[in-house]
């Protein structure tokens, strides 16, 4: 429990883009999120990962693209 205290996530939004597609709850427009994250501990950085998040403008739902391209089942 004490460890969960001693480290620290840090997330900085880099950029907004305009992705392709529509929401598939409400139709509206998704737009793209970059976000660098870094986790400290005991202010020494850990580790660096850069995410890319899609939401919708409209509902502020967060969607999750799904990759079901299987190459081996052609």
């Amino acid at each position: 429990m004490r460890l969960m205290f001693v480290c620290i996530e840090e997330a900085k939004e880099l950029g907004r883009q305009v992705a392709t597609g529509a929401c598939p709850h409400c139709e509206g427009k998704v737009i793209a999120i970059d976000i660098e994250s870094k986790w400290k501990f005991c202010c020494l950085p850990i580790s660096y990962v850069d995410k890319r998040k899609y939401f919708c403008t409209l509902c502020s739902r967060r969607l999750v693209l799904y990759d079901h391209y299987q190459p081996w089942c052609d």
